[in-house]
């Protein structure tokens, strides 16, 4: 009975495994058979693949800048900004502030108005060539950025005396021609002191004291102004902070997104 049982056990077994193998052996033909049939459509339709891969990829991209947000600089106005930058008499303003139009002399002795930067991008400061603190930091920013910008007509740069009557043409050429100055590209301009004061304090609002441009009055600032093609003032920045400069430098290249071609 026993051996019967073990025969008949045995038997079964070898039954089920009849039974598995062939169930494997049609698998694996299915298999064959279908990988073959997808090679050849693959290879029969490998060029539309890539093409419609390609054409894919494009899609998306392409719908990727659309949706992307483009970066834009605030436009300050001068109840944006700290009060100790801004004289009390413009404070109050909320928008549409400009820098007003201006009448200078620069280093070669030719007249510097808005008109010279008629739609430029301009970074704006102030200086005295006799300043042995921060003017020497300042100076070195400028002709980093003098030197990005070299071959971008759209980018110029302005400074300012603060100490007219010292800085006379002589004195800021002079002076231009050790800071290695490229006249198309960075103007150092002298002229009326109340003028210059002015504009410091009410149009770049880059001044952090108050004053009348009188005699004894003195802006001594690091302030480092971005204006727009608007005349528009579009951030401040640390002109002795190497970081910041480096801010403004990528800040300059999301600003001049603003004046791509429409598309």
């Amino acid at each position: 009975m026993h051996k019967k049982f073990l025969a008949g056990y045995n038997l079964q077994l070898t039954n089920n495994c009849i039974v598995k193998s062939s169930s494997t052996s049609t698998f694996v033909l299915f298999l064959q058979k279908n990988s073959t049939v997808m090679l050849q459509f693959f290879a029969k339709y490998k060029f539309f693949a890539v093409v419609m891969l390609l054409i894919s990829a494009v899609i998306i991209t392409l719908i990727y800048n659309q949706l992307k947000p483009i970066p834009k600089l605030p436009v300050y106005q001068p109840s944006m900004v700290t009060a100790d930058l801004v004289d009390t008499t413009v404070q109050y303003i909320r928008k549409y502030h400009k820098v007003d139009d201006f009448k200078l002399i620069n280093q070669n002795g030719d007249t510097i108005t808005q008109e010279n930067y008629k739609d430029k991008i301009y970074v704006a400061d102030f200086f005295f060539t006799t300043c042995q603190s921060i003017c020497i930091d300042m100076a070195k920013s400028m002709q980093t950025l003098q030197s990005e910008f070299k071959s971008d007509d759209d980018v110029l740069l302005l400074s300012h005396s603060v100490t007219p009557k010292i800085d006379d043409v002589s004195q800021l050429k002079k002076y231009a021609k050790e800071k290695g100055v490229i006249d198309a590209k960075w103007n150092l301009v002298t002229g009326d002191k109340k003028q210059i004061y002015n504009l410091a304090r009410k149009e770049y609002l880059a001044s952090k004291t108050e004053g009348d441009g009188g005699p004894y009055d003195l802006v001594h600032t690091e302030n480092f102004v971005l204006v727009d093609k608007e005349k528009r003032i579009r951030g401040f920045y640390d002109g002795t902070n190497p970081e910041e400069i480096e801010q403004l430098i990528q800040d300059i290249g999301i600003l001049k997104l603003e004046y791509l071609p429409k598309e």
